[in-house]
């Protein structure tokens, strides 16, 4: 998990729900991705306007490739040849060719792209844009955008239900979740969340979709919104910590892992109780998290060395820690 003000990743054993090591030297650490064969780690860095693979195992440095200015997200196809990233402050997207590590395509999208996530069949990237108030879809075949949703103010992150057949979207200003049709591209349900939901995860079981309400700074949102797939309404509302923000859920669906952005902690959340069970301390601002199943050794803090970045500085998340 990427530590935002700590210049750091936090890696978490599992099993232990313990720290077992970290990775320094990442400036502006928004988000973390892990590829979908758990060999590779992403990260983005804010601060530096760069992309960062690393090896899963052994945590050395494979590459860095640059972005566009402030990147937020960024995530890996189904089939690990391509990645993504948001850029945050110039309304683009990155695509990245993971093998050779250089940039395929800069896509424009909407104003203040931020979550993104690519659909279970690989065809579409979806793009949530923060500083307005649609989703931008992405062709995969052409990396060109190819539509925008009108979804409501602030949508922060989507995510697929495993089939592929709905897509949901935090919308952080109106304190909602929606659900879009993927065939039609038309939303098809609303339900009211908690204070500024930011990023949402649906269980690989199709039972919930998961909302983390982050609040604001001044006023933090403590919880987490899980809502039943079927009915579409909150089942229940879970208290995390400090400013809810990351969310990721283990691929037997049994616990999801919350990061609390101004709590400096992970919740874990097991979704058969739908209570906290163990809370993990982290770094510095606690932000995006992605779930490995490659073991990780308890070590000493690896320190990578990274070429000298753009200096955009981290202009694309805003005070509130989007």
């Amino acid at each position: 998990m990427a530590n935002e003000d700590g210049a750091s990743l936090s890696v978490i054993d599992a099993a232990t729900n313990t720290v077992v090591t970290s990775v320094k030297g990442v400036e502006g650490p928004h988000n973390v991705q892990v590829s979908p064969d758990s060999r590779t780690v992403w990260a983005v860095s804010g601060h530096d306007s760069m992309a960062v693979m690393l090896d899963a195992g052994t945590l050395a440095l494979h590459g860095v490739v640059p972005t566009g200015a402030a990147p937020a997200h960024v995530i890996v196809t189904l089939d690990g040849k391509t990645t993504y990233t948001t850029n945050g402050a110039d309304g683009t997207v990155t695509a990245i060719d993971a093998a050779t590590m250089k940039p395929l395509a800069t896509i424009p999208v909407g104003e203040g792209p931020h979550g993104l996530r690519p659909s279970p069949d690989g065809r579409w990237i979806y793009v949530a844009n923060v500083s307005g108030n649609t989703l931008s879809v992405i062709d995969t075949s052409a990396n060109t955008k190819v539509a925008d949703i009108e979804v409501g103010k602030a949508p922060a992150q989507v995510a697929f239900s495993p089939d592929g057949r709905f897509v949901y979207a935090s919308i952080n200003a109106e304190d909602a979740l929606v659900k879009v049709d993927v065939q039609t591209r038309e939303v098809v349900g609303r339900v009211m969340v908690g204070d500024g939901p930011i990023q949402t995860y649906v269980s690989p079981d199709n039972r919930y979709v998961l909302v983390a309400n982050q609040g604001t700074k001044e006023r933090p949102g403590t919880t987490v919104s899980v809502i039943d797939t079927t009915s579409f309404t909150v089942a229940r509302t879970v208290e995390t910590g400090q400013g809810a923000h990351g969310v990721v859920v283990d691929p037997s669906s049994r616990h999801a892992y919350v990061t609390n952005l101004y709590g400096n902690d992970v919740a874990v959340l097991d979704l058969n109780e739908l209570r906290v069970v163990g809370r993990i301390p982290v770094g510095d601002k606690p932000n995006g998290i992605s779930f490995s199943t490659v073991p990780v050794s308890e070590q000493a803090p690896v320190t990578i060395e990274l070429p000298e970045g753009q200096g955009i500085g981290d202009q694309g998340h805003g005070g509130d820690g989007h």
